[in-house]
């Protein structure tokens, strides 16, 4: 269990308070992993930050040489510290990513910023859903994510191709629908909302142009394409380039031939990004401060389970069953992440790309 500790102060704004407040973590706070959080005097998480070594951490705030440093401004806005020591950083890395999920503080931006980085393809959700390339993922967002990529540029051609071959919709997303098979009491003039329908690269869920079978049955085979169990889509521009070229339209075969190498593009994305989750998968000894060795089940990316390191034959048994039951289950295919896994993923990923040599202490599951 981590160990807390905590300093309360009144007037953040009083020197002598603040003094005090640098006595208090001096004197107490130990060069540890760990966590710690900035709390204002509404009870309000401003700031979550880790540290390998929490004492020193916890007195760099009291050294910030200008009032607008960042670490100035968080202990003029805090009226108190608390902080938890951990195992080891690797776990310390996690707390944190948690209770910044957790408590979302207003002064946590780098992990906001740091995601930015990468777009993803979000499938919305309702009638006549749309594929659309965004930054980053709502908290609370119950859409389908794909992801993460990088170049949302190149992303967005791709995504673009992929609804005109498909004709998918990518009108705005409160434009109202009308499927042809929905019955209606009084008919009403449609106009489509773009020419998309009527130079046919959309199968105009506006205007009645489709049945929601029809649309939906697009649908899955986009989700298909980027689950990467079909390459229809690829496959239907293959065969105009193909006749195209055959019918000595040279220029329109080049026209799908670019289209196709944004489409392929897009596909080694995801062949890259499947083989980089499922590498992701292993049991994790991590060696922690004073002893404290934490066993850590990662599967596709995530954390399935931490438990201290086994030393009895006893543990080392009910972990193997552990184990047994978290890769027993159907494995998860595709490019598909659920909106809460994909900071812990990108959390592991940068981890292990920073630290390699911590993959020897991974033992693979077979």
């Amino acid at each position: 269990m981590a160990r807390s500790r905590a300093y309360t102060f009144k007037e953040p704004t009083s020197e002598e308070q603040l003094a005090a407040m640098r006595a208090s973590v001096r004197e107490t706070a130990r060069n540890e992993p760990g966590v710690y959080r900035m709390i204002a005097d509404n009870g309000e998480i401003v700031y979550v930050g880790k540290s390998k070594q929490i004492r020193s951490r916890l007195m760099s705030y009291f050294r910030a040489a200008y009032p607008d440093d960042k670490g100035a401004r968080i202990v003029r806005e805090a009226t108190r510290v608390e902080w938890d020591y951990e195992p080891s950083e690797f776990a310390a890395l996690l707390r944190e990513l948690r209770l910044i999920k957790q408590y979302r503080p207003r002064f946590n931006v780098a992990m906001k910023r740091d995601a930015r980085h990468y777009s993803f393809i979000k499938i919305s959700r309702g009638a006549a859903a749309r594929l659309n390339v965004v930054r980053g993922a709502g908290p609370d967002d119950a859409a389908v994510y794909y992801g993460p990529f990088v170049g949302a540029q190149r992303v967005s051609e791709a995504v673009r191709e992929l609804n005109d071959v498909l004709g998918l919709r990518d009108c705005r997303s409160d434009m109202p629908i009308f499927f042809s098979d929905q019955h209606e009491l009084f008919q009403i003039a449609r106009t489509p909302g773009c020419i998309r329908h009527e130079i046919k690269k959309c199968l105009g869920p506006c205007v009645g142009g489709c049945t929601l079978a029809e649309y939906d049955r697009q649908l899955a085979l986009a989700r298909a394409f980027l689950d990467g169990s079909s390459a229809g889509p690829a496959d239907t521009l293959r065969s105009q380039m193909e006749a195209a070229s055959n019918a000595l339209e040279f220029e329109r075969a080049a026209i799908f031939r670019d289209k196709l190498s944004r489409l392929e593009a897009l596909r080694e994305q995801f062949d890259r990004l499947r083989f980089a989750v499922e590498s992701l998968s292993f049991v994790y000894n991590v060696r922690g401060f004073d002893g404290r060795d934490r066993t850590y089940v990662i599967r596709r990316g995530i954390v399935r389970a931490e438990l201290d390191t086994p030393k009895t034959r006893r543990d080392r048994t009910a972990m193997r069953r552990l184990v047994d039951d978290i890769f027993g289950e159907i494995p998860t295919t595709g490019s598909s992440i659920p909106t809460h896994e994909i900071d812990e993923l990108l959390l592991l990923s940068s981890w292990f790309r920073k630290y390699p040599e911590e993959m020897e202490r991974a033992r693979r599951v077979a």
